[in-house]
């Protein structure tokens, strides 16, 4: 790849390494720079522009994080994660479902000495991660990588789990407290209350809750007794030996003691065993408050199967030092935000009435053996989106019909026929209470592909600005689908008549980004008669659809 400025004249074609402001709009980087492109930066009296022209050695940036993406994850949801579309060169990996991160440190580190060009950053091995949580991303830094660095990554990385995550695998437990002479009751009760925080919030069902006096024999039935797949006990007094009440009870009820204390403050006098082949954890004091203790992380191991040895606790030893630590909030009660994948709901507008099309329906219109509204939700149904929403008319006739059996939910608008603002703002009414974003699609373009969806849902990243997301011709003509932010929902929901979504584009240009999608897609919709004609005419017809 080549870097650096060359004379205006000869920069077509080549990618804008920095953003350009124009009289005529924002040339952002990272823009393929067009004829028009170019004639623009002439009439602006710009004689030179700074660019990346990629050579025949290079692998766009795009298309090299997503084989370096997909190598990491050749088996993405036996694995536990789903991995994103590319964009700007970046593909993030994130969970499926909670449970613990495990990773191949060495290897990534080895990745990450291919080339500078190629990076992937993770969440430390043995992370606890919630559903949709972000867990790893891959980011090209320049505007390509070699050709030989991702072939070597991949090499690196076949036949190698690199990252994983493994899920709940025990879902019930029972706690034991002790109960000390003289110990206050709301005591016992707070540290009952720490603990079922804990277990719910790792999805693990408390199927027994028992109390008994702090003496080996009453506490030694208890376990015996106890239920479910994980034995919590927390006792009244901190266990201060291998052979105090705690560990003694577990030995006398049959059990063994496989550790005692451990390098995590706070957590030190933790005890850990086995009763029947049953994970036993003797809690220790600090486990009364929520905040984040050596007890979090044992019990998090062995909710997923992941049953720590005694060389791994001594491990937790570095990193284990969490008083007074800022980054380390309470578990349970916010603290740092957590980066996931958000929650994207596509929205359909179907409720047209098709009135240049001579008695004919477009949406029902043929494409690739299905109607084209069917054609379109499919296309939806294969991509990353979380929901489909259709807004049909009052009357879906056929067009209800040919929705039978897809994933996408319906709603009518009773006011489709004063115009699409109204179908916008009854289809985001409608959304999921949890939407983070709306995708909006015009149920009458055909060449638009479950990649393209994707695409533009891996554009959307309120954090870094991008909560309007567009697509656009390869030529730069603003097309459609649309991404919208939750915040802006609630105009959405304001619009009326044939006011549509594009003055929230004029009014908030800062919060856009374009996405290019092949060929002319985001800008083929299909409204005539002759529309049709010539589109099943052209080769982009029968190619994209």
């Amino acid at each position: 790849m080549k870097f650096g400025p060359v004379p205006v004249a000869e920069a077509e074609g080549a990618v804008l390494a920095h953003s350009v402001g124009l009289a005529s709009g924002r040339l952002k980087k990272g823009r393929c720079l067009t004829a028009a492109d170019i004639a623009a930066l002439a009439a602006e009296g710009l004689t030179e522009v700074t660019v990346a022209r990629l050579g025949e050695t290079d692998v766009p940036e795009d298309l090299a994080a997503a084989r370096i993406g997909a190598a990491l994850a050749p088996g993405p949801e036996a694995q536990g994660l789903v991995v994103s579309a590319p964009f700007t060169g970046r593909v993030n990996l994130y969970a499926l479902g909670q449970g613990v991160l495990r990773l191949d440190a060495a290897l990534i580190g080895r990745l990450n000495t291919i080339d500078e060009a190629v990076t992937v950053a993770t969440l430390p091995d043995h992370a606890r991660v919630a559903a949709r949580q972000m867990l790893a991303t891959v980011k090209i830094i320049p505007y390509a990588a070699p050709r030989v660095a991702v072939a070597a990554a991949e090499a690196m990385l076949a036949d190698a789990t690199a990252i994983r995550v493994n899920p709940l695998a025990r879902k019930t437990a029972s706690l034991i407290l002790t109960r000390t002479p003289g110990m206050a009751e709301k005591l016992v009760t707070k540290g009952a209350e720490a603990v079922r925080a804990r277990v719910a919030a790792l999805g693990i069902e408390l199927v027994s809750e028992r109390r008994t006096t702090h003496v080996v024999a009453d506490l030694a039935r208890a376990v015996a007794e106890a239920p479910g797949e994980i034995v919590l006990i927390l006792t009244g007094s901190a266990t201060s030996d291998r052979n105090d009440v705690g560990p003694a009870a577990l030995v006398a009820a049959g059990g063994r003691l496989t550790r005692f204390g451990m390098p995590v403050d706070p957590g030190n006098l933790l005890f850990l065993g086995d009763l029947a082949g049953r994970p036993v954890i003797g809690l220790p004091g600090c486990a009364r408050s929520p905040k984040l203790n050596g007890a979090d992380w044992v019990l998090e191991r062995v909710a997923c199967g992941l049953d720590p040895t005694t060389e791994e606790i001594a491990g937790m030893a570095v990193g284990g030092l969490l008083k007074e630590i800022p980054s380390r909030p309470e578990p349970r009660s916010g603290g740092a935000e957590v980066v996931r994948r958000p929650v994207v709901c596509a929205l359909v507008l179907a409720a047209g009435q098709s009135s240049r099309m001579g008695g004919r329906d477009k949406l029902l219109e043929p494409v690739a053996g299905a109607p084209l509204l069917r054609h379109v939700v499919q296309a939806l149904s294969a991509s990353a989106v979380d929901e489909i929403v259709v807004v049909l008319p009052p009357d879906p006739g056929e067009r209800g019909a040919a929705l039978a059996g897809t994933k996408a939910r319906t709603v009518t608008n009773p006011r489709a026929a004063e115009g699409m603002g109204t179908s916008v703002g009854a289809g985001v009414t409608a959304l999921r209470a949890d939407a983070d974003a709306v995708l909006i699609v015009l149920a009458d373009m055909p060449e638009v592909t479950a990649p393209d969806f994707d695409r533009l849902v891996a554009a959307f990243d309120p954090a870094e600005g991008r909560a309007i997301v567009r697509a656009v011709t390869e030529t730069g003509r603003p097309g459609h689908p649309v991404l919208f932010g939750r915040r802006f929902f609630e105009p959405l929901r304001a619009l009326e008549g044939d006011r549509g979504a594009r003055s929230l584009i004029e009014d908030y240009p800062e919060f856009l980004v374009d996405v290019v999608l092949p060929g002319g897609a985001a800008a083929t919709d299909l409204d005539t008669p002759e529309d049709w004609d010539a589109w099943r005419a052209g080769r982009g017809g029968a190619s994209r659809a």
